[in-house]
């Protein structure tokens, strides 16, 4: 069995954390595909435990939750009726501290309550402080959030936002509908109204969009399992966190956040 050497493989991983298609990096690196696609899997794997590992005891005071939508295989007007939950449009949920940028913790899933779910509870076990949280008007995070926290742990509102001819936007396909207003709305605790905001999280979806060439729209560069998309999802957060430099920080979100003392190489992802 031949092993990668370790200069190809961070070669692999920084053209992936930089938006590179796996083809792309197929014909560059002249890897095949199956085999990058190994690699992606196993580095997920790591960067997902070096993530549950180190990311523990967070302070902080302002946490901003969105979910972003791609879909593995086939988008749901394709969906026969034996696919299974991991086929179709999934939805990456993601919590970002909007001081230090650091993401604690994600739940990829259908969107639905039990991936909020999830996200809440992986929340909870990170972050050791009172914290104001925002999301969108999603009814399942409000279950979620008074299921992990109780109606008294946190400071918690919405952003309402209005669309004409519907109350969401269009969430498959290209163009959403016509934005009219947001509201903000205090759902429990005393949530700062200067501080009710999902601007950090909505640009940090941006930021996957961009890096991850399987969250861009209107092209064939889909994941075709749901383990490739979670692998991709753990490589790029671990990535974002520990050693991309934040332009306004100056440094990594990890070192911000006080989760790690210097900044990483994408090596050390690897090894």
């Amino acid at each position: 069995m031949n092993i990668l050497p370790v200069e190809r493989k961070i070669q692999i991983l920084s053209a992936l954390v930089e938006g590179s298609s796996i083809r792309s990096i197929e014909r560059m690196t002249r890897t095949h595909r199956d085999t990058i696609c190994r690699l992606l899997r196993s580095t997920g794997e790591r960067c997902q435990a070096i993530m549950d590992e180190k990311i523990r005891g967070i302070s902080s005071s302002e946490i901003q939750i969105d979910e972003a939508w791609c879909y593995v295989k086939k988008r749901d007007r394709a969906l026969r009726t034996d696919d299974g939950p991991e086929v179709g449009g999934q939805y990456v949920f993601v919590a970002l501290d909007a001081n230090t940028k650091l993401i604690p913790c994600f739940a990829i899933g259908k969107r639905d309550q039990a991936t909020a779910l999830r996200l809440m509870k992986s929340l909870d076990e990170r972050v050791v402080t009172r914290f104001q949280l925002t999301t969108d008007s999603f009814p399942g995070f409000l279950y979620a959030v008074a299921d992990v926290f109780g109606w008294h742990g946190i400071d918690y509102a919405q952003i309402n936002k209005r669309f004409a001819g519907a109350s969401t936007p269009v969430r498959e396909g290209y163009g959403p509908s016509k934005f009219i207003r947001v509201r903000k709305v205090p759902i429990m605790g005393y949530p700062d109204p200067k501080r009710i905001s999902t601007s950090y999280i909505e640009r940090q979806n941006l930021t996957m969009r961009m890096q991850m060439r399987r969250f861009t729209r209107l092209t064939n560069a889909f994941s075709k399992k749901l383990e490739n998309l979670k692998a991709a999802v753990a490589l790029h957060f671990a990535w974002y966190n520990f050693v991309r430099v934040h332009q306004t920080l100056g440094t990594t979100p990890a070192v911000a956040a006080g989760v790690a003392d210097r900044v990483w190489t994408i090596g050390e992802l690897v090894t």
